[in-house]
């Protein structure tokens, strides 16, 4: 779908970011039940575009309705929750350690710390969630939550779409009183304006959910600056998935099921898609990929989200069962036309797997590899070589993993989520949840872009010092009058 709107110039992003940095310094004296008020507002006005945005979203991207009207009400979710966080409070993590004037051989001077914003952020809207990654989506969200104010970059491939969720955030800015520019909406197609926004002085943080080529260029613009700031880049994942022997032996049939589906589950156009799969070769696994095969094979191909998606997995779909040594590929037997996407999976042993870095590589779409292993070491070996994910999954028995605890006790450092007996598509938001994990996933695993944790991606310790208690933030003062959690002197109290 064509792109009706201009694209910013040079001149208007300097404007932009100047008023995005007024708008957070006015935005530090809004109370936090009036951002929460803000949040929940911009929920129910996105609520309000009613069936117009999912109809104008699933145009522009081909998703179908239903998928789309989860994704919104996700989205709407997020806000609510970082609403709830501001309202509970204890997220800025307080502690206080009172001074004592009489210890021995030093005193100790009154120290309270507490999270403050970083400043204005700079937010990319991703291709494939026009709605819970894109421009109220979750770096939105945490990051108005954070008490920072925001400037999103409309992704191209779904402009309307971003367009009219922005109008919505307007009116909840208009109803709640906030600072006008502490949302800020841009359109543009050209790399000069990621990199202006990127490298503009105001500018405290970048947030970016797409491929590893665009996640990296704006990590350099950002480390070209004369002050380099954090850019938290969701890049490629090929999440692998790890079946152990006794679930093969007893499960092959509803296990090849239950992955089909996942692997092409929306086209395969998730960042958690299971791209590789690992096992030990044996009868159970023959099994397990004889009945994958004959699953994917009944899958009909659908639209990708656009164009260029779809011709980067025709290229990187191809490279890959190019290479020598991929077999035993499977492939949907009903025709694909246009920008419609071939499910596909394929095998390779082990030792041709780690001879080759191309096989490494992810393939965005309904495409998953299959790597034949000796014994599990090797296997071991294979996870160890594919670098950081997001998503790391083991099926197996609790005889299987009874049997494999070297491999069990691996996974932690590989990845941001260990799975037991599951898919890896499907990202549940709530505190728990972990999404990020090792480079090249992310460019800093510290950090989540999902739950209540990904709002610690726009805040830093601040520290003060023998500060006169009424000029200190409410939730270090004395009398803690915002009532929430602190680490007072080693010990957590109201």
């Amino acid at each position: 779908m064509a792109n009706n709107f201009k694209d910013v110039s040079v001149e208007e992003i300097k404007s932009i970011m100047q008023r995005s940095q007024a708008a957070f310094e006015a935005y530090q004296l809004v109370s936090a039940e009036e951002k929460a008020k803000f949040l929940d507002a911009i929920a129910e006005e996105i609520e309000a575009l009613g069936d117009n945005l999912l109809q104008k979203a699933s145009e522009e991207t081909n998703l179908p309705l239903p998928r789309l009207t989860g994704e919104r009400g996700r989205t709407t979710g997020q806000l609510r929750m970082f609403a709830e966080m501001l309202r509970e409070g204890s997220w800025v993590e307080a502690s206080v350690d009172t001074a004592l004037p009489d210890r021995t051989p030093l005193p100790r001077a009154d120290i309270r710390k507490m999270l403050i914003p970083l400043g204005p952020v700079v937010v990319f809207g991703a291709s494939n969630f026009p709605f819970a990654y894109s421009t109220a989506g979750g770096d939105t969200a945490s990051a108005l939550g954070a008490g920072c104010s925001v400037v999103v970059k409309a992704h191209p491939a779904h402009a309307e779409t971003s367009e009219m969720v922005y109008q919505a955030i307007k009116k909840a800015i208009a109803r709640t009183n906030m600072p006008e520019d502490v949302f800020q909406h841009v359109h543009g197609t050209s790399f000069e304006s990621g990199k202006t926004l990127v490298q503009a002085d105001e500018t405290a943080a970048v947030g970016f959910t797409g491929s590893t080529v665009g996640g990296l260029a704006l990590v350099k613009y950002a480390s070209e600056r004369k002050k380099p700031i954090p850019v938290f880049s969701e890049m490629g994942s090929i999440n692998p998935v790890v079946f152990l022997p006794d679930t093969l032996k007893q499960n092959a049939a509803d296990l090849a099921a239950q992955y089909a589906g996942s692997i092409t589950l929306g086209m395969g156009q998730f960042c958690t898609n299971p791209g590789l799969m690992l096992a030990v070769e044996g009868e159970g696994l023959n099994e397990f990929y004889k009945h994958l095969g004959q699953q994917i094979e009944q899958v009909k191909p659908a639209n990708m989200l656009h164009a260029g998606i779809h011709e980067a997995y025709e290229k990187k779909s191809s490279a890959a069962l190019e290479q020598e040594g991929v077999t035993d590929v499977a492939k949907t037997t009903t025709s694909a036309t246009d920008i419609q996407a071939e499910p596909t999976v394929a095998t390779v042993d082990a030792d041709t797997f780690l001879k080759n870095h191309l096989l490494r590589e992810e393939v965005f779409g309904p495409f998953s590899l299959l790597v034949k292993c000796k014994d599990e070491q090797q296997l071991m070996q294979v996870l160890k070589t594919v670098s950081g994910q997001l998503t790391t999954t083991v099926m197996g028995t609790d005889a299987d993993f009874t049997a494999h605890p070297k491999l069990i006790q691996m996974l932690p450092s590989l990845t941001g989520r260990v799975l037991f007996n599951g898919v890896p598509t499907g990202v549940e938001v709530c505190a728990s949840m972990v999404h990020g994990g090792p480079f090249p996933a992310t460019t800093d695993s510290r950090f989540t872009a999902v739950g209540i944790n990904a709002a610690k991606r726009w805040v830093r310790p601040v520290c003060f010092q023998n500060c006169p208690d009424t000029l200190l933030p409410m939730a270090l003062q004395q009398a803690n009058p915002t009532n929430i959690w602190r680490l007072f002197n080693g010990e957590w109290k109201k």
